[in-house]
C-alpha cells in the first residue's frame, strides 16, 4: 500500500473550549459596541452613562450657589467650572498634594476627592473669599510679606490649610504648624518661607 500523503491528513487545531468561548465572546461584545456607536453617530446623540444632572444648593464663602451637576462631580469641579471660583487649583487630582484644599465647617479638606453633594448644608470656604475688598486676610498678607510662593499652584491650598490651623490654634507652635500643613506639598520647595509666613501670622489670623 502506498504511503499516505500528509496533504490528505486534516489539520488539527489545539484550541481549548475556554479560549474559543473567550474569542467568540469578545467578538460579540466588540460587534455590539460598534453597532451602538454607529447608531449614535447616525442619530447625532450619545447615551448618558450614569445619573444625569440634579439641582444642588451649596453655600460657598457665605453665598448660596444654585447649581445643576451630576452626583459624581467633585467639590473642586463644581466650584471651579460651575461657579467660576478658580482660586483653588487642580494639581494632582488624587488627594495627595493639597493644592485644592478648602475649609468645610471649619475643617481643611481635599476638594478634589470630596463630592459636591456631600457638602450640601455645610459652610464651604475657598481662597477666593478670604480677602475683604482690597484687604488681604492676615495669612495671605503674611505669605506675600515673606515671599512664601514661587509658581503659585500650591499657594491657595497652603493658605487655606494655614487659615484652618490658626482658627483652631491661634498661637500654633512650630510642631503644630508642620503637622497642620503636612498634607500640602510645594513642588518648588518653598517650605522654609511658608514656615516663616506661618510664624509671622501667629496670633493675628482671623476668619
Amino acid at each position: 500500500m502506498a504511503p499516505k500523503d500528509d496533504r490528505d491528513t486534516p489539520q488539527r487545531f489545539s484550541v481549548s473550549r475556554r479560549d474559543f468561548l473567550k474569542t467568540t465572546g469578545i467578538s460579540s461584545l466588540a460587534a455590539s459596541v460598534a453597532g451602538v456607536a454607529d447608531a449614535e453617530a447616525q442619530t447625532g446623540t450619545a447615551r448618558a452613562l450614569g445619573p444625569g444632572e440634579v439641582p444642588v444648593q451649596l453655600t460657598v464663602n457665605g453665598k448660596r450657589l444654585d447649581l445643576r451637576i451630576e452626583p459624581r462631580v467633585t467639590l473642586l469641579d463644581a466650584v471651579r467650572t460651575r461657579a467660576d471660583l478658580t482660586g483653588n487649583k487642580r494639581v494632582c487630582d488624587r488627594g495627595t498634594c493639597g493644592a485644592c484644599t478648602m475649609i468645610v465647617d471649619g475643617r481643611a479638606i481635599y476638594s478634589c476627592s470630596t463630592l459636591a453633594v456631600d457638602v450640601i448644608g455645610k459652610q464651604v470656604r475657598t481662597v477666593d473669599g478670604l480677602a475683604t475688598g482690597a484687604t488681604l486676610h492676615p495669612v495671605q498678607q503674611a505669605f506675600c510679606d515673606q515671599d512664601a510662593l514661587m509658581c503659585g499652584f500650591c499657594t491657595p491650598g497652603f493658605i487655606m490649610a494655614s487659615v484652618a490651623l490658626y482658627e483652631k490654634h491661634p498661637t500654633a507652635t512650630v510642631d503644630q504648624i508642620k503637622k497642620g500643613l503636612d498634607g500640602n506639598v510645594c513642588r518648588c520647595g518653598t517650605f522654609t518661607r511658608i514656615l516663616e509666613a506661618n510664624l509671622k501670622v501667629r496670633g493675628v489670623a482671623r476668619a
